[in-house]
């Protein structure tokens, strides 16, 4: 059972999100880091995607070297941003041969410089009606709590998401900070008639410049009280153990509400994760 809707139907997921290494060092900071994690047995982990599709062949690799040398189940993302549609046929048969089942079919990020590749695809929407049709595999999609900060308003934002999971599995969230986010959003789909599992994407924080810059480019809002805590201390020790324990209680606070599992963004860093787990008891470490 690696699919990842067939596993939140059977429990609660505990999941992880790694992105592709660009040099020899953070190579070997990820090799440290799945090795860790995967002691705690999660039900999958997913793969991130460079802006422009910058990253697809590292994330390629990343997710081939998971699937032959660990245990865990990858979930690749794929950017419609930049690819063709034979890009992504290729792409597809690549995953299939090798066995992944699972695959997070995003709208992605412009590259920095502004400059967008020519593609075969404007929307999420056009890649996940390709990567469902080929009926290969179990498909995700992102959703925004806050809104996805290129949306219009927060109607059609919701209409849109309704219409991706209509043929979507699952979602999986941005990163947020209060639990009322998870639950309005669910809320507002059950209201258009859409039932199925959005798993909440937390973000564990690591210091203040690193989530205020995160924060910005996400869209996500910091709460007064989060930024008033973070501004009382300078330790980043402290900082550190304020992250851990705000998303610790966050984590908790959703899994209460009904949460299908709990996604933690590990930033390629198994520490502030591990102790997570151990606060709320998940996984086998």
């Amino acid at each position: 059972m690696a699919r990842i809707a067939a596993r939140m139907e059977a429990k609660r997921t505990l999941s992880f999100e790694f992105f592709p290494p660009k040099t020899t060092a953070a190579q070997l900071t990820l090799g440290r880091t799945v090795g860790a994690l995967e002691a705690l047995e999660p039900d999958f982990v997913s793969i991130t995607y460079g802006a422009g599709g910058s990253d697809r062949h590292r994330t390629g690799d990343v997710v081939n070297w998971i699937r032959k040398e660990t245990s865990l189940e990858p979930m690749a993302h794929l950017t419609c941003m930049g690819h063709t549609r034979t890009d992504v046929a290729s792409l597809l048969v690549e995953y299939r041969r090798i066995g992944v089942e699972n695959i997070l079919a995003l709208g992605g990020d412009p590259p920095a410089d502004g400059h967008i590749p020519a593609g075969d695809y404007q929307y999420a929407s056009d890649l996940l009606a390709d990567v469902a049709a080929s009926g290969s595999f179990c498909v995700g999609v992102a959703a925004h709590p806050e809104v996805h900060p290129r949306s219009l308003d927060r109607a059609s934002d919701r209409r849109h998401l309704a219409d991706k999971l209509s043929v979507a599995d699952f979602a999986v969230t941005q990163f947020f900070f209060d639990v009322e986010h998870w639950i309005r959003l669910v809320d507002e789909l059950a209201d258009l008639g859409v039932h199925k599992p959005v798993l909440p994407g937390i973000m564990p924080i690591g210091n203040k410049q690193q989530i205020l810059r995160m924060t910005q480019m996400s869209g996500t809002a910091l709460p007064t009280w989060l930024s008033d805590r973070l501004d009382s201390v300078d330790d980043p020790e402290h900082v550190r153990q304020i992250g851990i324990e705000v998303a610790t209680q966050l984590a908790n606070d959703l899994l209460d509400a009904g949460a299908p599992g709990v996604h933690l963004y590990a930033l390629n860093r198994p520490e502030a994760v591990t102790e997570i787990c151990v606060n709320l008891n998940l996984g086998t470490a």
